[in-house]
């Protein structure tokens, strides 16, 4: 719309009626403005190939974004010409500034009219903004921690509480603590709440109706709800939008497995301990917790008294599963549902009783459990995991809000894995997984992205401008958008922490998008220029002079309609700071070097071809009244 409507004006300050400034105007920018729209199109298909959550985000930012595109260059060809043509008065308009921006233009064509300058513009926006990605990139992250208004707390108990004693021990205190902020006779009133425990432990979660003072709610609940439990660990947290119970979309696990149960939960505890200390205020727990040794009943078979009662092992194992919890038999099915087969004996609730249990043997003797196996009582683990066949403890840590995960990751592996390494028993084994396995795969999957994105734009532009270089031209000029983007960024990380998570990483490729739009703009009307018979220098400033407007009023509209976003984001839109700041640095940086980049390269490739050139700025003076 901005270039339409820029187009009009401009013939009209020429000279033109409103109704042949809409028309001509309109049709000179159709065949930019569509290669622009199709290439802002394009780049998003690779992120439509996307899957698990990154995929569902992109996928739907990709598809709002495509939509709303391919509807405002409808409303620019078609609504906005007729409004124009319609409502301009048939009066003369007068331009401050002439037909464009003849002095800037002037001045560009004259920093760019030799080969060294060309060669030296060349390599300061092309090599320096590569080399500067590489230093000054931020650290690499996931997903943005998205909160969801909502207070999560996580418990351990300490072994061997019943589900009587839980309930009545803690989940009876803790609805008494939580009733009057409930009734709202305590301060912040909650809207609701949910506790659910289980034997070993339990999670609660609470919403405020204030969901500005959601910080009050983490300091009680933390403070007063969750403590004064005897042997019981908790930890407080806002909620995750990304993730599911007990940790979020950033969380890391690190995975040890060792046959040896004692020395792995010693190196499991030693474990958690030391990434409480390496990360502070992080979110740690253990999977099975290492305290939760509970009271087991062992029943040791004897191997000579179960062959002269005429059983042997398993006959005996499922003679215990029946004096317990039962023993599976098989399947009833009556036609619609299957129905479980159990067969259970009477219930024992001592160990004597279970031992003095009467059995009958294959030839007709009764004899007591206890003449056949050993009932003993042992401290036990309560859980027993298991990950690839072997007994696991799984250590997850979710990094505190102002720590990248790339630098978690780093740290983990120099300061925590070799020490967990080093104190686990031979044979055993250690690796990270979570957040730590998602980030490699979709970095590695979001370069390829846009590496295809980019040759997706290249091909495009080589189709409609038909021409390989043209289309280099245009793709040459992504590397300075992209130091504008981490310039963004670091400007950014100034005022917050902002790492480079993935919704920032998909910026990137909307800013490709949007700043090829200025290339083409310039290159279509140097080339149309030059199909009319003027010289590259002439159709270049004739280019320059009838798009800056529109080049600035577009990186303005851009940059000013994101930075809010950047700069004071919502509680909705924090998610989107990151991708803000990267549009907002890449169209600002783009556009200012940009009109430099692009001319040095159009000039110096048509010296490479020996096409005529009219040599330099002074005859442009005598091209913008050719050209109106």
């Amino acid at each position: 719309a901005i270039v339409v409507s820029g187009n009009i004006i401009r013939l009209k300050e020429g000279g033109m009626t409103p109704v042949e400034a809409a028309q001509t105007g309109t049709r000179e920018v159709v065949p930019a403005l569509i290669a622009s729209t199709v290439t802002t199109i394009a780049v998003f298909l690779p992120v439509l190939f996307l899957r698990d959550v990154e995929g569902q985000i992109f996928a739907d930012l990709a598809l709002t974004i495509s939509i709303a595109v391919a509807l405002s260059i409808v409303v620019a060809i078609t609504v906005l010409p007729a409004a124009a043509g319609g409502w301009l008065k048939a009066k003369k308009l007068k331009s401050g500034y002439g037909d464009g921006w003849p002095a800037l233009t002037d001045r560009i064509l004259r920093w760019t009219d030799s080969r060294p300058k060309q060669l030296g513009w060349i390599m300061a926006l092309l090599v320096m903004p590569l080399l500067a990605c590489w230093i000054f990139l931020p650290k690499l992250d996931y997903l943005p921690p998205v909160k969801r208004a909502a207070i999560d707390a996580f418990f351990s108990f300490p072994p061997g509480m019943s589900p009587e004693v839980v309930n009545r021990e803690i989940g009876d205190k803790l609805i008494e603590r939580l009733q009057p902020y409930m009734k709202g006779e305590k301060q912040p009133a909650l809207k609701n709440y949910y506790i659910w425990l289980w034997p070993g432990g339990g999670t609660i979660g609470a919403r405020v109706v204030d969901e500005s003072r959601i910080g009050e709610l983490e300091t009680i609940m933390r403070d007063e709800i969750t403590q004064g439990f005897p042997d019981t660990r908790a930890f407080a947290t806002e909620g995750e939008l990304f993730g599911g119970v007990g940790g979020s979309a950033r969380s890391v696990a690190i995975h040890l497995q060792s046959d040896d149960t004692k020395a792995l939960n010693r190196v499991a505890e030693e474990g958690r301990l030391l990434l409480e200390k390496k990360f502070p205020g992080a979110n740690v727990q253990a999977n099975p917790n290492t305290d939760q040794n509970s009271l087991e009943l062992r029943a040791i078979p004897d191997d000579r008294r179960i062959a002269e009662a005429g059983w042997d092992r398993a006959a005996v194992g499922t003679i215990v599963r029946t004096l317990g919890d039962g023993a599976w038999l098989g399947e009833y099915f009556d036609g619609q549902n299957r129905l479980p087969i159990i067969l259970r004996a009477d219930r024992r609730e001592t160990a004597e009783a279970l031992a003095e249990a009467p059995l009958v043997t294959p030839d007709g003797r009764v004899v007591p459990l206890g003449d056949v196996i050993s009932l003993e009582t042992a401290m036990g683990p309560g859980q027993i995991r298991r990950l690839d066949h072997r007994r696991t403890v799984t250590l997850t840590m979710d990094p505190p809000q102002t720590l990248s995960l790339e630098d978690a990751l780093a740290t983990l592996q120099k300061e925590v894995l070799p020490v967990l390494e080093a104190k686990l028993p031979a044979g055993a084994n250690i690796r990270m997984a979570g957040s730590a396995d998602r980030l490699q795969t979709i970095t590695a999957t979001m370069a390829k992205n846009f590496g295809l994105a980019l040759l997706v734009l290249f091909m495009l532009m080589a189709a409609m401008f038909r021409s390989l270089r043209d289309s280099l031209v245009v793709v040459l000029t992504v590397p300075v958008s992209l130091v504008g983007g981490i310039i963004g960024l670091r400007t950014l990380g100034l005022i917050a922490f902002q790492p480079l998570d993935l919704l920032t990483m998909i910026g990137f490729i909307m800013m490709v998008g949007i700043i090829v739009n200025h290339s083409i703009l310039l290159v279509d009307r140097t080339r149309i220029a030059q199909n009319q018979g003027f010289s590259l220098e002439e159709s270049i400033g004739q280019a320059m002079n009838q798009r800056l407007r529109a080049i600035l009023a577009s990186t303005l509209t851009g940059a000013l309609g994101a930075l809010p976003m950047a700069v004071n984001p919502g509680p909705g839109s924090v998610i989107y700071r990151g991708l803000a700041a990267v549009i907002v640095g890449g169209v600002v940086v783009s556009m200012i070097f940009s009109l430099l980049l692009l001319p040095s390269l159009m000039r110096l490739m048509s010296g490479w071809r020996g096409e005529p050139s009219a040599g330099a700025a002074s005859t442009h003076a005598d091209a913008v009244p050719r050209a109106a």
